[in-house]
């Protein structure tokens, strides 16, 4: 059977997929919703911001949203300026044409950038904190509640532009991820991460990285020189000063 050339119109391909009473009810949640964002991205100064159901947004002040950005939904995004008797100032950037999706927590202290035309798979966190110190002088004890347990001992997370994400990854600061890398699904990641890299594993390390001359993904040899990956962009190493 041959394809029917003819544009097919939204109400449709929901009639077509779905029974009429499901139908109708998805395209009325659709339009509550694309009626959501717009308020939300007027009153964060968002345009064409796409916020889907059960989103968390905590300490909007601390936080610039870029253009189209878009959030499947169940995002938790948390600027912290207070926990217990501590204070914070901290600094979400989130760049243009960002692509979130389900169940995501990003949770900042101090600074988290993320670059433009980003993907960030189902089920990631990303924090620049943790509950405690391990490390100096003045270490958290294994008998304090961890929620009583300052936060801290991280650092800035900056993710360059054109990074994808896999789902259930963990990123955890201070750690750059450059321009144009992959991080593999279930990673977490400790350490900076080259441009145009794919890392992977627990903790993630390097396994392949883009050569312009072959135009190939090439796998980086884990007894050769690392001095041949490429550094993560400078513009990435400033913004951390």
């Amino acid at each position: 059977m041959k394809p029917d050339p003819r544009p097919i119109g939204r109400l449709k391909k929901h009639l077509i997929a779905d029974p009429f009473p499901w139908a109708i009810w998805l395209l009325f949640n659709r339009a509550l919703s694309k009626l959501r964002s717009a308020y939300l991205g007027w009153l964060f100064r968002a345009p064409r911001l796409h916020l889907g159901p059960g989103c968390r947004i905590n300490g909007t002040r601390f936080i610039r949203f870029g253009s189209n950005l878009y959030v499947h939904g169940n995002l938790w995004l948390h600027a912290v300026t207070t926990y217990n008797d501590q204070r914070f100032r901290p600094l979400i950037e989130i760049g243009d044409q960002v692509s979130i999706s389900e169940r995501v927590h990003i949770t900042c202290i101090e600074r988290i950038r993320i670059g433009n035309r980003v993907v960030i798979g189902s089920g990631t966190y990303i924090g620049d904190h943790h509950h405690g110190v391990y490390r100096g002088p003045e270490q958290s004890r294994p008998d304090s509640p961890p929620a009583l347990r300052p936060l801290g001992g991280g650092g800035p997370v900056i993710i360059g532009d054109d990074v994808w994400i896999g789902d259930n990854a963990v990123i955890i600061g201070p750690v750059s991820i450059g321009r144009g890398s992959i991080i593999g699904a279930n990673s977490v990641v400790r350490r900076d991460v080259p441009d145009q890299t794919i890392a992977a594993g627990v903790p993630a390390r390097p396994i392949k990285q883009f050569k312009y001359a072959t135009s190939q993904w090439e796998r980086i040899c884990a007894d050769g020189p690392k001095d041949n990956l490429l550094t993560p962009d400078k513009e990435l190493r400033d913004s951390r000063a």
